[in-house]
């Protein structure tokens, strides 16, 4: 096998010396660097500068690695400075290494960088190419140097320190995964790898680069025979001990690192930037009272602050899970009142508003929130594709509409004739119209786009609903919990609390429902072993299904109703995640808000410790699977859309 190597080399470097050097442009701009493989340096490396496109790639320039690795490449740069550049370096029988290009510093690619970039580019590759639209082709880009740092071919400052490093098995499993690309560079054949990566129904990857995108989009594929694969060449440390559930890469973003507490919901703006609700002031100690929060957190794609970030004012107190982002781009975050024990503040007198912001974060309503609409208790917050806001209110059984997004305008839409109790989460269809849920009600109430009732549907088995979201076709999804009580309407967080150690009633098993447009459903939820307490639903642009669950430390993944777009042979409500552990996660804690980025990142919020001590329960950090779903477009204004 290292003979055949050999000979492929000896081959691919004379194809190399053929094609020359620069592509024919004048010398206007250098990158220097080194191809290796951990430590050692990699000749006769056919290395290529491209542009990603928004349909096929463009060659800059290439070059041929030395006896030593390294490499030079004389270009012309795009006219487009934020174009993405990225660099591949092809060895013969299936070797392909690859980095995105950072800030013209010299350059290590290795099986590190390669592996950053498949996960990061992810929903972007196919057949070795990289291509898509803005923002979330370059947003892909930067999020690569959260994982590889392509100037030393190490570990990123993000990925190796917390919340991160040696706090989650992120680093290892990132480690594990550039070892299989080692099984490939250090003289074994490549075909193992290509064959146990090829997904189902699809074509094999003709290359290692390929291989790895492939794993990262179905990572319950074949688990356990790649993890055998990448032991035969051990090179980086730490590595897995053992095979994972799923070969999912899940970082961990904490802002500042003195902001987050008790995430509850996200929001995405036009770029992909993230809006979070944040239910309460930052304080590490779980034993110190704390009130609610009176901050909006916004962070990069990467999971830096946005500038001034987190906003403050606007009437914020304790957002829980209402928050959304405009086709406007502003941005309105819902006030429950969140609080701590102990805090001395009356949460009543903060829990009847909305607040709203521009773009740049300043705060558009006043000091007490905007408190037109009869807002009491509000949770699950959502924008109309003609601009409308709409509010579901926990504490007093109605919701708010806002029109055009004027808040003086919004109109008090009381549900008591329709059985609604604890509204808590909204769903906006194709067509406009609104879905409830009733989480006290155990039913869904689908109002028309003037907000008129139009029916109320009790799906079978369906106990303590929380999340919804609607697919492409009209399709809802929603939560099937089954145990947990919203603090609302006289019921409190230790009620909740208290809740996560009981069985749900009857032998019952939370899941999720599907209504369809017309109010039928099927006759029972779908439930699998990825579905522990199910909070936040969020629907990708496939119309895959993605679940938060608040406990299990899991995220699950459903076929949805377009089952073409599913792995073959699967059904609709089907789990796409493995169906005993969906895709787990030791950096999660208990989930509540489930959102999909223009990248196909999956971001949950890690809502409450995994042991919630009531005087400060919130957890800290937002957690973002890469590359796992396909990606859509932000603000989500309705069902999702591509990019």
């Amino acid at each position: 096998m290292r003979r055949r190597r050999q000979l492929v080399l000896v081959s691919t470097l004379l194809a190399c010396l053929a094609a020359g050097g620069a592509a024919g442009a004048p010398r206007e701009a250098v990158q220097d660097g080194v191809v290796r493989s951990g430590a050692t340096p990699l000749p006769g490396m056919q290395v290529t500068l491209l542009e990603a496109g928004t349909a096929h790639p463009r060659v800059l320039a290439r070059a041929c690695t030395g006896a030593d690795g390294r490499f030079r490449l004389d270009y012309r740069p795009p006219a487009d400075r934020g174009a993405v550049l990225y660099l591949t370096a092809d060895g013969g029988a299936g070797l392909r290494f690859a980095a995105t290009l950072g800030d013209g510093s010299d350059v290590v690619v290795n099986e590190r960088t390669t592996v950053a970039a498949a996960y990061a580019f992810a929903q972007f590759t196919r057949d070795s190419e990289v291509a898509g639209p803005s923002p979330g082709l370059p947003n892909a880009a930067a999020i690569s140097h959260n994982l590889a740092d392509v100037r030393t071919g190490g570990i990123a400052p993000l990925l190796a320190a917390p919340p991160n490093g040696s706090q989650t098995s992120t680093l290892a499993a990132f480690n594990t995964l550039a070892d299989l690309l080692a099984t490939c560079a250090r003289g074994h054949d490549c075909d193992a790898l290509l064959r146990l990566a090829q997904p189902p129904g699809q074509a094999r990857p003709a290359d290692s680069f390929q291989a790895v995108a492939d794993i990262a989009r179905t990572p319950g594929h074949q688990v356990a025979a790649l993890f055998a694969l990448a032991r035969t060449e051990p090179v980086y440390r730490p590595a897995l001990g053992a095979a994972p559930d799923a070969w999912t890469l899940a970082l961990r973003y904490d802002g500042n690192g003195h902001e987050v507490n008790g995430p509850g919901n996200i929001a995405f703006d036009a770029a992909g930037n993230a809006w979070v609700s944040n239910n309460y002031p930052f304080a590490s100690n779980p034993l110190r009272p704390v009130c609610g929060g009176r901050t909006a957190l916004a962070l990069s794609p990467t999971g830096s602050d946005l500038p001034g970030a987190p906003y403050p004012g606007g009437g914020l107190y304790g957002a829980g899970f209402g928050i959304a982002v405009d086709r406007a781009g502003r941005s309105w975050v819902s006030n429950f009142g969140f609080q701590g024990r102990g805090c001395p503040v009356d949460a009543s007198r903060h829990d009847r508003s909305v607040s709203e912001f521009a773009a740049d974060g300043r705060a558009l309503s006043p000091a007490t929130g905007w408190r037109f609409g009869g807002i009491s208790q509000p949770q699950g917050t959502v924008a109309d594709r003609s601009g409308n806001i709409w509010i579901a209110n926990c504490g007093n059984r109605s919701v708010t509409r806002i029109p055009d997004g004027h808040p003086a305008a919004a109109r008090h839409l009381a549900l008591g004739g329709t059985g609604l109790v604890k509204p808590f989460d909204i769903a906006i269809d194709p067509w406009g119209r609104a879905w409830v849920t009733g989480n006290g009600s155990d039913n869904v109430v689908e109002l028309a786009p003037d907000g008129r009732p139009l029916r109320t549907v009790t799906p079978p088995g369906l106990h303590r609903p929380l999340g919804i979201a609607s697919d492409s076709e009209g399709n809802l999804w929603v939560a099937d919990d089954q145990v947990l009580p919203v603090p609302c309407e006289g019921g409190t967080t230790a009620d909740l609390a208290a809740a996560l150690g009981k069985p749900p009633v009857g032998g019952r098993r939370p899941g999720v429902v599907m209504i369809r447009p017309d109010g039928t459903t099927e006759p029972a939820p779908f439930t699998n072993g990825g579905l522990v307490l199910p909070w936040g639903v969020a629907v990708d642009g496939d119309d895959h299904v993605w679940v938060a669950n608040f406990g299990g430390q899991r995220l699950a993944e459903l076929c949805g109703a377009r089952v073409a777009s599913c792995p073959p042979g699967y059904r609709t409500g089907q789990p796409i995640s493995p169906a005993a552990t969906g895709y787990g996660s030791d950096g999660l804690v208990r989930n509540t808000g489930v959102q999909i980025d223009p990248s196909g990142n999956v971001w949950l919020t890690n809502n409450w410790r995994t042991v919630p001590i009531q005087t400060n329960p919130g957890g800290h950090e937002l957690v973002v699977f890469v590359g796992l779903a396909a990606p859509v477009r932000t603000p989500l204004a309705g069902p999702p859309q591509r990019p």
